[in-house]
């Protein structure tokens, strides 16, 4: 049976392809990719143990442990959390860090407990995020990118939603944009801002726009900031004014921060709680404004 390696990052992409992410958890928590599954082969603990081990006593001896710790029944509830996700989602590939040791020893358990072949990341986790931050790279876009801009209210996000040659940063970001557009989610990792953000851009560029459009931002969208190359490009591009009446921004901003806002943190917390926990938001924002 062959252990295949791929490293066509680009039909990952494209395919959305699902992945079994192998690290361990503190790893996955700081980024991971898009569609993709957490379900390790050695969890944070077992990971920093055989760290130590590693730089100790050497390669073998730690490779000997990790054996040891993920044995018995640890391995049969890892490699069956395995085999039920890609029962469900067959074209699974897997990836570690490096793609080495770990991705490699839960690719083979898996292809003899299914008889069945199945892919690794070739280069791993750090091979495919340096593909997605390439694309990122001023010098890789090949489109013009037209700026939508207007005041607060004019309905930016709205009209941005409804192009299909759009980039909806704020929608990566997981935030509104200004002081007050937090939601009631948190925002992703920066890490995962920026694969997401990768993710989008190559989906729209693969459908050979001559124009991409994007709303105008500054360089940090809450805790997220842009890469500074890809907001010097889409920056560079031409700048279309949305204007609407003051009844009109009133309206939306009434709807978008107070009203859809409120059914959000209503949604998560509950009513009572949930809209306690949104004055909290909204004070707090406005002593932050009040300190600038």
């Amino acid at each position: 049976m062959k252990y295949p390696l791929t490293n066509d990052f680009k039909k990952i992409v494209l395919e959305d392809i699902p992945l079994i992410d192998v690290r361990a958890p503190i790893e996955y928590e700081k980024g991971a990719f898009l569609n993709s599954f957490n379900s390790p082969i050695l969890n944070s603990e077992e990971r920093h143990i055989i760290g130590i081990c590693y730089k100790e006593k050497g390669n073998e001896e730690a490779t000997k442990l990790g054996y040891k710790l993920v044995s018995g029944k640890t391995k049969e509830g890892r490699l069956k959390s395995w085999i039920e996700f890609i029962k469900s989602n067959p074209s699974t590939t897997l990836y570690c860090f490096r793609g080495g040791s770990r991705s490699r020893i839960a690719q083979e358990w898996i292809t003899e407990a299914l008889n069945k072949e199945i892919y690794r990341l070739d280069g791993g986790y750090k091979a495919f995020r340096n593909y997605l931050i390439n694309s990122l790279a001023k010098e890789n876009q090949n489109y013009k990118p037209i700026v939508l801009t207007g005041f607060t209210g004019s309905g930016k996000t709205i009209v941005l939603k409804k192009i299909k040659n759009s980039i909806d940063l704020e929608g990566i970001a997981n935030h509104r944009g200004s002081s007050f557009g937090a939601h009631a989610n948190p925002q992703p990792t920066q890490i995962n801002f920026e694969n997401n953000l990768a993710y989008a851009l190559i989906k729209c560029m693969e459908q050979d726009f001559k124009h991409i459009v994007f709303e105008d931002e500054g360089k940090n969208i809450g805790k997220n900031f842009i890469p500074q190359d890809f907001f010097d490009h889409f920056h560079s591009g031409n700048t279309v004014f949305l204007e609407a009446s003051l009844e009109e921004r009133i309206e939306n901003t009434l709807k978008e921060y107070v009203i859809d806002s409120q059914i959000e943190y209503i949604n998560k917390f509950g009513k009572d709680l949930g809209l306690n926990e949104w004055f909290n938001y909204i004070y707090s924002s406005m002593d932050r404004v009040k300190k600038k």
